[in-house]
């Protein structure tokens, strides 16, 4: 197999939860770029609609899903509607995910839960309902989507967030877990933990967000100077979607610009 033909991800199916905006979405057009048909997953139905029409505009098929990833059923329900409409799912992208922010000791309870049943349990869910078809298949790429602080604390000026930070860790760890479990049934199961990124919850744009209250400030604190942009995200999940991670499993891949070197 040549090198192109091992990231070439045409006649796949790829489905993308929390695709319909953020890293989600920066995700879900670098599959369809690289051949895979997408099925685009978040709470709001319109955004995964748009980004539908992104992926058909490059010559793939998609499909858009209303889902609410902490709720079990919705989930079954529409990784069987995704199964039903192209067959197989052989790459799962699990980018849902929430954040508040403040000290730990003014986090409102609802609020830890809220991200905990997000982040965790809704990536989770979702590796639970599509890892049970890859299994049945002998194949499957579940890519994680966690973060460069997951396994860290941090100093309250940068992220005081410790809701997220912990259940970013937590994210790492069930991908470790599950790799060893699934790796003999063909499924591998990796990590990609993103540094500071121009888009999602750090859109420069809103007001409030962290880079748009220090994003100078940020960038010159990561070794190369910048932060994430749109790019920079697509070789990492095609990678790991893709054959040319075969044996590769189990892994924390930081795209940080250099921060989790220091």
């Amino acid at each position: 197999m040549s090198v192109k033909q091992m990231f070439d991800l045409s006649g796949q199916t790829a489905l993308v939860a929390g695709g319909g905006s953020g890293l989600g979405r920066l995700m879900a057009l670098a599959l369809a770029e690289a051949g895979a048909n997408v099925v685009v997953c978040s709470r709001r139905l319109e955004v995964c609609e748009q980004v539908v029409k992104e992926v058909e505009a490059l010559g793939r098929q998609g499909l858009a899903l209303a889902i609410d990833v902490t709720d079990s059923e919705a989930v079954r329900q529409s990784v069987d509607k995704a199964i039903s409409h192209f067959g197989k799912i052989e790459i799962l992208v699990n980018s849902s995910g929430t954040v508040w922010e403040g000290p730990a000791t003014e986090m409102p309870v609802e609020k830890w839960q809220g991200m905990l049943n997000t982040n965790v349990t809704g990536t989770f869910l979702m590796c639970q309902a599509v890892g049970k078809h890859m299994i049945e298949n002998e194949y499957g790429r579940i890519i994680n989507i966690s973060s460069v602080i997951g396994d860290r604390g941090t100093d309250p000026e940068a992220v005081d967030s410790v809701g997220y930070t912990t259940s970013k860790g937590a994210v790492m760890t069930l991908t470790k877990d599950l790799a060893v479990k699934w790796g003999r049934h063909g499924v591998n199961v990796n990590s990609i933990a993103p540094g500071v990124f121009q888009t999602g919850m750090n859109d420069p744009e809103v007001p409030g967000t962290l880079v748009q209250k220090a994003g100078p400030i940020i960038a010159s604190q990561i070794p190369v100077r910048r932060l994430g942009n749109e790019n920079d995200l697509a070789g990492a999940v095609v990678y790991f979607a893709s054959a040319a991670s075969d044996y590769c499993t189990g892994q924390v891949l930081a795209v940080d610009g250099g921060f989790g070197a220091k």
